[in-house]
């Protein structure tokens, strides 16, 4: 399984690489070492949808990304990219997969269907590109100066993140602190495996300057403390960073001879999906140190 779970991981990443690109069944296949039949096979035997499926539920998933957080992209153009030649090809689809149109999704996400539709992709998809080693070379120590925040802290499931995500970028626009200008930051307060739902946080956060004023979506002043941090960046979804998380805590931590600071981990996000492709995302991990 070792080899073959190494081959379809570069299926994976060849798909995330040309999601924009026409299907090349036979191209894929070669990667995979495999005749195209057997490909085709072998691909909906490990996760029960065929290939050119997957990348459809891939482009609505950017799809939807760029409805619930790029309100300011038309639909007409969300629909082109995401392949469609009409609108009304695009909302036939989106609905058939979410059951809400794209209109009414951009208003009002429905998070549940979207989780349930890719929750068990993900976990799959998990399997073949986690990697459970991690390179202590990469691992650098830095110090960290104190950041003043505006924060939107985030208490119950996992999976309603989303929308406390919505109401920071809400607030963001209204206070004209796009990530372009001000430091995005997610605190990690609870790992969301061993917490219980509803006591689940997340603070979503952003550097400023100035004061931070009362406002209906509840953002509050706050602080990232200076101090010392251990940093690794990590490439890709931000799902798949508790495997990297994991291993500073159970590979380089004991290793490294340092000890934690009473802090929370903390990442800052250096490049978003949807505005770039989902593998091309860039997240520095701090793990803050005495």
């Amino acid at each position: 399984m070792g080899e073959l779970k190494q081959r379809f991981q570069k299926v994976l990443e060849a798909i995330d690489q040309t999601l924009d690109g026409p299907l090349d069944v036979s191209a894929l296949a070669g990667v995979a070492a495999y005749s195209t039949f057997h490909f085709q096979r072998q691909f909906s035997a490990f996760f029960g949808l065929g290939v050119a499926d997957y990348r459809r539920l891939l482009r609505l998933k950017r799809a939807g990304q760029q409805l619930a957080f790029r309100r300011e992209l038309p639909v007409t153009e969300i629909a082109f990219d995401a392949g469609y030649e009409n609108l009304e090809s695009f909302s036939r689809a989106f609905k058939r997969v979410f059951g809400h149109s794209p209109s009414a999704f951009r208003s009002t996400p429905d998070w549940s269907v979207w989780h349930r539709t890719y929750d068990p992709l993900l976990q799959l998809k998990g399997q073949f590109m986690s990697d459970q080693s991690l390179d202590g070379s990469a691992v650098r120590i830095v110090a960290f100066p104190e950041t003043a925040v505006a924060i939107l802290e985030h208490r119950g499931p996992p999976q309603e993140v989303p929308a406390t995500v919505r109401r920071f970028i809400a607030w963001r626009k209204a206070h004209a602190s796009p990530p372009s200008r001000s430091v995005t930051f997610n605190i990690l307060y609870d790992d969301p495996k061993t917490a219980l739902p509803e006591d689940y946080r997340i603070g979503v956060c952003c550097a400023v300057n100035g004061p931070v004023t009362e406002n209906d979506e509840g953002v509050e002043p706050g602080t990232i403390p200076a101090g010392r941090c251990a940093v690794i960046r990590h490439s890709g979804p931000l799902d798949f960073a508790e495997e990297t998380i994991r291993a500073l805590y159970r590979d380089w931590l004991p290793q490294s001879g340092e000890e934690l600071r009473d802090y929370p981990l903390f990442v800052q996000r250096l490049s978003f999906f949807p505005d770039v492709p989902e593998h091309e995302a860039k997240t520095d991990i701090f793990l803050p140190l005495k």
